[in-house]
Order: C-alpha cells, then sequence, then structure tokens
C-alpha cells in the first residue's frame, strides 16, 4: 500500500527545566550560557492515510523563525507527495551547496521513521534491526555548581542509581579540577566520570587538568572536546600527553572532521548525535566509522524532550556499537509533552515497545508551551 506524506508541520516550543533543589537541573550552567527553559522544535509529519510522525530538534540559533522556514519552506516542498517509505532517496536528493540543513533533516526523517512504524506497526528499532538491549542506561548531567553543590548532587545521582556522571566545565579550569576531585570524594569513587568544556579550554589548559588528575588518581572516563574544533592537531597530540580518553562531540557534527580524527587515531570516543548528523539514517553510518577506527560510542544530550529521546533509545537497542551509556536529562523537565512520559528508574530508560518511537505526543501540551 502507498502512503504518502502530505503535511510538514514546525512547531516551537519552549519548556520549563525544574530546579535542581525539586529534583531537575535548573540553573543548567556551561561555559557558554545558563539553562532555565529550552527551546525546541517539534516536527509533525501527516500522511494521506492519517498516520502522524513526530520528530524534534534545538530551535537553531535560537531563532523558531529561522527554523520553522527552513522545515516549512525548504524541506516541506521537497517532500510532500512522497511516498512514505523511500526515506532514503528522500534524503539523498536533498542537497543545497552553500547551506547546512543536516539538522533539519534530522528532525524530520525521525518523523518520518515515526510514521513509518506506525503504518508497519512495527518499532524503529525493529526496522533498524533490532535486539541489542530493550533497557538504556543513561549518564546524569550536571551542570557548573559549587564544590559543596556538586558534592551534594553527585551523591544524589548515586542515589537515584546513576552509574555515570558528566558535568559541565570551563572557563575556570583550575576550579573545574576541585569540582572532580570533589564529586570523587563525595561519591567514593563510584561513578565514571565525563567532563565537558564545550572548547573551552586551551590545549595546556587541558593537559594540566589531566594531568592534575592523574596525580589524584582520578581517571576520567573521558574528557569531551576540550578544545575547539578548528585547533588542527590538537586531539592527536592531546591523545599522545594524556591517559584520560579523548571524546569528540561537536567535530561529529561535520562528517569530513570525523573522518580526519580517526584517520589521525585523535580520539578515543566519538560523542554523536542523530539530529545534527543528519537523522537515524546518517549518523549510523558515523558510527560504522567510528566502530571500524576502534573508538568507543555513545550519544550527546542537548535537552531533548521525549521525543528525540525515543529516538536515541531506538538508536541504541539496534546498534550494539554504542557502547557506553548516552547522556540524558529527561528527569530533569518540569513537565513533558508525552502522554506518558519515559521512566527513568535506577538510571535506566526503558526502549518503547510500541510502533514507531511507541510514544504519543500530548498535543495539548504541545499547545501549552508552543512559542511565536
Amino acid at each position: 500500500m502507498r502512503t504518502t506524506v502530505t503535511s510538514v508541520e514546525a512547531i516551537p516550543v519552549e519548556v520549563p527545566v525544574a530546579p535542581l533543589e525539586e529534583g531537575g537541573l535548573a540553573p543548567y550552567s556551561s561555559n557558554h550560557d545558563e539553562v532555565e527553559t529550552v527551546g525546541r522544535t517539534l516536527v509533525r509529519v501527516g500522511t494521506d492515510d492519517g498516520v502522524t510522525g513526530w520528530g524534534e530538534m534545538l530551535t537553531a540559533m535560537q531563532s523558531a523563525r529561522v527554523t520553522c522556514a527552513v522545515i516549512e519552506d525548504v524541506i516541506e516542498p521537497n517532500l510532500v507527495g512522497r511516498r512514505l517509505e523511500d526515506i532514503g532517496e528522500f534524503l539523498d536528493s536533498f542537497y543545497y551547496p552553500y547551506v547546512k540543513t543536516r539538522p533539519f533533516l534530522g528532525a524530520v526523517e525521525t518523523a518520518l521513521w515515526d510514521a513509518l512504524g506506525t503504518v508497519r506497526d512495527a518499532s524503529v528499532s525493529e526496522m533498524l534491526g533490532g535486539g541489542v538491549r530493550d533497557s538504556v542506561d543513561v549518564a546524569y548531567c550536571l551542570g557548573m555548581h559549587s564544590i559543596e553543590d556538586s558534592r551534594r548532587y553527585a551523591r544524589r545521582a548515586v542515589e537515584e542509581g546513576f552509574d555515570v556522571l558528566k558535568t559541565k566545565a570551563g572557563p575556570d579550569w583550575k576550579h573545574d579540577v576541585e569540582r572532580i576531585r570533589a564529586i570523587h570524594e563525595a561519591t567514593d569513587g563510584e561513578l565514571e566520570l565525563r567532563i565537558d568544556p564545550n572548547q573551552g579550554w586551551s590545549t595546556d589548559e587541558a593537559v594540566r587538568v589531566g594531568a592534575m588528575l592523574e596525580d589524584d588518581g582520578i581517571y576520567l572516563q573521558y574528557m569531551e572536546q576540550p578544545c575547539r574544533i578548528d585547533s588542527y592537531g590538537t586531539y592527536e597530540r592531546l591523545r599522545q600527553r594524556l591517559r584520560h580518553p579523548i571524546a569528540v562531540n561537536e567535530d561529529t557534527y561535520f562528517p569530513r572532521n570525523l573522518y580526519y580524527l580517526c584517520e589521525r587515531s585523535a580520539a578515543d570516543v566519538a560523542c554523536v548525535d542523530l539530529v545534527p548528523a543528519g537523522g537515524l539514517t546518517a549518523v549510523r553510518e558515523q558510527i560504522a566509522v567510528a566502530e571500524r577506527a576502534g573508538l568507543s560510542l555513545t550519544h550527546h544530550n542537548g535537552f531533548d524532550l521525549g521525543i528525540k529521546q525515543a529516538a536515541v533509545l531506538h538508536l541504541y537497542a539496534s546498534t550494539p556499537a554504542l557502547n557506553l551509556a548516552p547522556d540524558s536529562v529527561y528527569y530533569g523537565w518540569a513537565d513533558y509533552i508525552l502522554s506518558e512520559p519515559l521512566v527513568v528508574d535506577n538510571g535506566a530508560i526503558a526502549v518503547p515497545d510500541g510502533s514507531g518511537l511507541g510514544i504519543d505526543v500530548d498535543e495539548g501540551k504541545v499547545e501549552t508551551y508552543r512559542i511565536d
């Protein structure tokens, strides 16, 4: 039976993050912002037989107008009228030489997979191969805080069953070292630790952080994207000077950067993201490249609402190479847009087992948080 795409709608929303003292994460501080509410853009795809599929992305450049315009004025005319099943053909045909459209395509492609699963009465993970895992352990994420608050919230992560904690870092790298020491001591070394300066350190600072932690017998699960992505040669040198694994995240948003780093043996971990990669199909191609180069793999989180979080779970359920827990802040929202929110239980989230993404979007909640 032929199912045809009839509409593509972009819906900008802004959802509050729960305060830290109430079990959430706000204010979530990094070296470039402080998060208390998050702007996301939802994508709703409709078909001629009444099926709806959902996708999600971070609002590009913090502009709902720009994000919606790209999806509805550029992508929709190229997609409406195509067969729902022709996901790969659509992605291969979509090309604009001077504009990076992969994040927008990533959100739309997620919605296409969701709708296709509904049509075929199969989950996204089943359509992608499935069978790897029914539940996914996730990493607890913590912004930059005082030493005492870092201790307190790290202990809370352990109490709630998490095994891995990721914290933001920079611009005061010495304070970051003190926070990592405090977290390690407060949890008796029970947590695997990740630190993410978001490209905020120089090569020298990254080396000194690593050396000081090594002197204390603290070895990170990985140090994520410590230096700028355009500092060519930096990561190759860092791997030669540090015993901490080096992860790249923002570099994976540019496929050629990832290929280069793999070729130069300049990273230990690839922290991929299905939306900037261009969707589930594209991110699995990146995963294959990194796996062949011997890198460990995990998935990034950008304050994802339930739609993209479900897509990540299905990706893990169908991709054995994803061997490290994905970041997640799903437990941190003040409210949810899913009729039945995903549940973080003992540091893990079950893979939804319904058709498509296995979720039901509460369109009333979507309208509540919808913005102009």
